[in-house]
């Protein structure tokens, strides 16, 4: 049986293409709770339909995806499981191959953690990276450089 201790955050953000075929963003609106979505990929149940106060991660549970106008925005905030890796992997490498981001699309972190795993979608796949933090820098002002001053 899973504990929230097992709990991890997974954040997404990423654009896909104006021509994703309808059964596409079926699947990622089911995935979402949004009407008009259906599965038929293979998955028992949404992944990211959580809404709400997040249990271990603090902040909200978000899913959505909506129109750009030159195709379509998804952003995903939601607390996951190892027992759902599987399905976790299948659905992203499933948009790796289909955004049209290049570059950081998300992370998953453990919710304890305080670097996260860095998703990185390029030539059509999403790979994962270490974040890595510069340990000589130990203040947020220091972090977040200040463009205004």
């Amino acid at each position: 049986m899973p504990t929230v201790a097992d709990i991890y955050e997974l954040q997404l953000a990423l654009d896909l293409p104006d021509s994703l075929p309808p059964e596409d963003l079926a699947l990622l609106r089911w995935h979402l709770g949004q009407d008009g979505g259906r599965e038929d990929g293979g998955f028992e149940y949404p992944l990211w339909e959580a809404r709400g106060a997040a249990l271990r991660i603090g902040g909200s549970l978000v899913g959505e995806l909506n129109s750009s106008g030159a195709g379509w925005a998804l952003t995903v905030r939601q607390e996951t499981h190892p027992d759902d890796f599987d399905d976790l992997r299948r659905i992203v490498v499933w948009l790796g191959a289909r955004t049209t981001t290049v570059g950081t699309v998300g992370y998953l972190r453990f919710y304890e953690a305080h670097h996260p795993h860095v998703l990185i979608a390029e030539s059509g796949a999403v790979r994962r990276e270490v974040l890595r933090v510069d340990k000589g820098v130990g203040a947020a002002d220091q972090v977040i450089p200040d463009f205004c001053a």
